[in-house]
C-alpha cells in the first residue's frame, strides 16, 4: 500500500495543484499546448526511444500487444456506442486512445524506474500515431494526412526509433540537453490536465461516466487477455495492465473539435474519465504490481 501511495500521490496531487490554479486564475493554455506539442513532447520521445535502457527488439512483443489493446477496445466498446445511441465517432475513439501521455508516463516512470518509462514511451508514441491516423479516419474518412508528416512528434518518433536500432554516436551534452527540455513535459503535462479538469461539462454527465467506465475496464480486460497470447513477462504484462487501465486521452477533445465531431460530448468523456482514473488507476496499479 505505501507502495501504491508513494506512485499514485504525487501525479493526482499534481494534477490538483493544476485544477487548483486553473480555478483561481482562467490560465489560457493555448501556448502551453503548442509547446508541449511541438517542442517538449519530441524531445522526451526522442531521448527515451535513444537511450541505453530501451530496447526496441526486446519491446516489439509489448508494443504489438499495445496495439491489441487499443484496436480490441474499440471493438469491444462499439456495442455500447450502439446501446447508448451515440454516434461511434464521438464515443469509440476516446475509449481507444487512452491518457498514456499525461498520466502513463509519470506512473510508469514512478512504478517501474526508466526501462518501464522508455517502454511506455514507446507505446505514447506509437498510441498517438494510431490516434492521428485511424482515429482521424474513424472520424472523417476523407481526413487528409500531410500535415502528419510535419507534426515534429512523428518525426522524433521515427528518428528516435532509428537511434534505437542503431545505436549510433551521439555526444553526451547534445544528449543531456534533449532530455532537459523533454524532462519538463511530465510536470507540464500534469498541470495542463488539472487545468483542463476545470472545464468538465455535466450536461452530458451520464455519457462521461459511461464513458470513464468503458474505457478502463476494456482496456483491462484486453491487457489480461493478450498477456499470456503474447507470452508476455511479468514487467511486460505490468505495463500492459497499466496501459490499459488509463482513462481517455485529453487529445481526443482536440481532434473532435478539429472535424467538429461533438467536442462538448467527447470533453464530457475525457474530463470525467480522468476524474474516474481515481478508482481505475490504483486498480490497475495493484494488478500491475502483483
Amino acid at each position: 500500500m505505501e507502495r501504491l501511495l508513494g506512485i499514485i500521490l504525487p501525479v493526482f496531487l499534481t494534477i490538483a495543484l493544476g485544477w487548483a490554479y486553473g480555478r483561481r486564475t482562467r490560465p489560457d493554455m493555448a501556448w502551453v499546448n503548442r509547446i508541449s506539442m511541438n517542442v517538449l513532447s519530441p524531445a522526451l520521445i526522442f531521448s527515451a526511444l535513444a537511450s541505453k535502457d530501451f530496447d526496441v527488439v526486446e519491446n516489439a512483443v509489448l508494443i504489438l500487444a499495445s496495439i491489441g489493446v487499443v484496436l480490441g477496445s474499440g471493438l469491444l466498446a462499439w456495442p455500447f456506442a450502439k446501446l447508448l445511441r451515440v454516434d461511434y465517432r464521438t464515443f469509440v475513439p476516446p475509449m481507444m486512445f487512452n491518457n498514456c501521455g499525461n498520466m502513463g508516463l509519470p506512473l510508469a516512470a514512478l512504478a517501474f524506474g526508466q526501462p518501464g518509462f522508455s517502454a511506455m514511451v514507446a507505446l505514447f508514441t506509437i498510441s498517438n500515431l494510431l490516434h492521428f491516423t485511424l482515429g482521424a479516419w474513424m472520424i472523417d474518412h476523407h481526413a487528409r494526412f500531410g500535415n502528419l508528416l510535419r507534426n515534429p512528434m512523428v518525426w522524433s518518433t521515427f528518428v528516435g526509433f532509428g537511434f534505437a536500432l542503431v545505436h549510433p554516436p551521439l555526444p553526451e551534452w547534445a544528449f543531456v540537453t534533449v532530455r532537459m527540455v523533454g524532462d519538463a513535459l511530465i510536470p507540464m503535462m500534469l498541470l495542463s490536465l488539472g487545468v483542463r479538469l476545470t472545464s468538465i461539462r455535466w450536461g452530458d454527465a451520464r455519457l462521461g461516466v459511461i464513458g470513464g467506465l468503458v474505457c478502463p475496464l476494456t482496456g483491462i480486460a484486453m491487457a489480461a487477455l493478450l498477456t499470456p497470447v503474447l507470452g508476455l513477462d511479468r514487467a511486460q504484462s505490468g505495463l500492459l495492465i497499466l496501459f490499459g487501465c488509463l482513462p481517455p486521452a485529453v487529445l481526443n477533445f482536440m481532434v473532435a473539435e478539429q472535424f467538429k465531431q461533438e467536442p462538448g460530448k467527447v470533453a464530457s468523456i475525457v474530463l470525467i474519465g480522468n476524474v474516474l482514473s481515481v478508482v481505475f488507476v490504483p486498480l490497475g496499479l495493484s494488478l500491475a504490481l502483483h
